[in-house]
């Protein structure tokens, strides 16, 4: 979808949106552990794409288009609109905005959100998370936290480059590779004797904002994840990257003297902040979800996690238009493949 609106050329295949579909259902049929917001906003690309050829739109409207499902895409697997579109400007440019569809991403994400609340859709709802006061030493340990929450997104985006590989290495034939994938991640959850560590796991997040999670789940869930995306299985990232944070943040209360529901919070924005290097959309997720009080707490999360998590994230395709230290001014224009 990316590499579309950067280079309108290439056709976006209509058939994606119920193939990627399928292709998640099965992963998450077979216990894969994968989201859903990968496929959401996959579809949305590909069904405004196939608008954009039936009325003939030219280049930039097509580019527009393929905006507007992403961000629509966004907002209806999470129920935040606003996140949503911001996420559209974002997503497309480390460091930068596209500020040209900002009127109809806006209006995509919003009528998306209505859309599924008018079909009954219920979205997953999270505890607010308890905010101390706004204090010098709050806002350092809340950095501190980000600086964690960074490099964990940026060991995530390699992971699953790494599992890729391997998969490569060993396995020549593409459509082997999930089969194989499939057996060992059946064989890890009978050894392990849980089945935790896969799926969407949304109940664990929603416990980690109350009860001190393990110093491994978090770890356990990133490999799990990784591996299951590096070998073929479809799906998105997201939802487990809100588990792999949330965890991490409420192991992390243990040693630094925050809330745990707040720092449950901050890992669960930061850290796909840091993943997928949209700051300023995740901080209004954080806010959508969380409500307007631990707002600057998250911002300031949501920025250290992604100066500190480099130039890697889970769409590789994305451009570095402003670099994030001046020591990466060599990667202007480059993608973070």
């Amino acid at each position: 979808m990316i590499e579309e609106i950067r280079s309108p050329h290439d056709i976006i295949p209509f058939r994606m949106a119920p193939l990627v579909y399928i292709g998640t259902v099965l992963t998450h049929l077979f216990g894969g552990s994968a989201g859903r917001e990968g496929t959401g906003v996959q579809m949305g690309g590909a069904i405004a794409d196939r608008f954009s050829k039936l009325f003939r739109l030219p280049r930039r409207d097509h580019r527009v288009m393929v905006a507007i499902g992403i961000s629509a895409g966004f907002a209806s697997i999470f129920g935040t609109p606003l996140a949503g579109a911001v996420f559209g400007l974002e997503v497309i440019i480390v460091g930068r905005m596209r500020y040209e569809s900002i009127l109809p991403v806006f209006l995509s994400a919003a009528f998306a959100h209505l859309t599924c609340h008018s079909w009954g859709v219920e979205h997953t709802l999270y505890p607010a998370p308890v905010v101390p006061e706004l204090g010098v030493s709050n806002i350092l340990w809340v950095a501190l936290s980000g600086i964690v929450f960074g490099v964990v997104a940026m060991a995530f985006s390699r992971s699953i480059g790494f599992w890729g590989g391997v998969a490569k290495k060993f396995i020549s034939y593409p459509p082997l590779r999930p089969v194989a994938g499939g057996i060992i991640i059946a064989l890890a959850v009978w050894l392990l004797g849980t089945t935790k560590y896969i799926g969407l796991g949304v109940p664990t997040i929603v416990a980690s904002f109350s009860e001190q999670q393990m110093w491994y789940d978090f770890l356990l869930k990133l490999i799990f994840t990784t591996f299951t995306i590096g070998v073929g299985f479809k799906g998105g990232e997201v939802t487990p990257l809100f588990f792999v944070g949330a965890t991490l943040g409420s192991a992390l209360s243990f040693i630094i003297p925050l809330p745990m529901s707040l720092l449950a919070g901050l890992g669960f924005v930061a850290v796909f902040a840091g993943a997928t290097n949209t700051p300023i959309a995740c901080t209004f997720m954080g806010i959508e979800l969380f409500g307007i009080e631990p707002g600057i707490y998250l911002g300031i999360a949501c920025v250290v996690a992604y100066l500190f998590s480099g130039h890697t994230g889970i769409y590789t395709s994305q451009v570095v238009g402003t670099p994030k230290h001046l020591l990466y001014l060599r990667d202007k224009g480059k993608t973070l493949k």
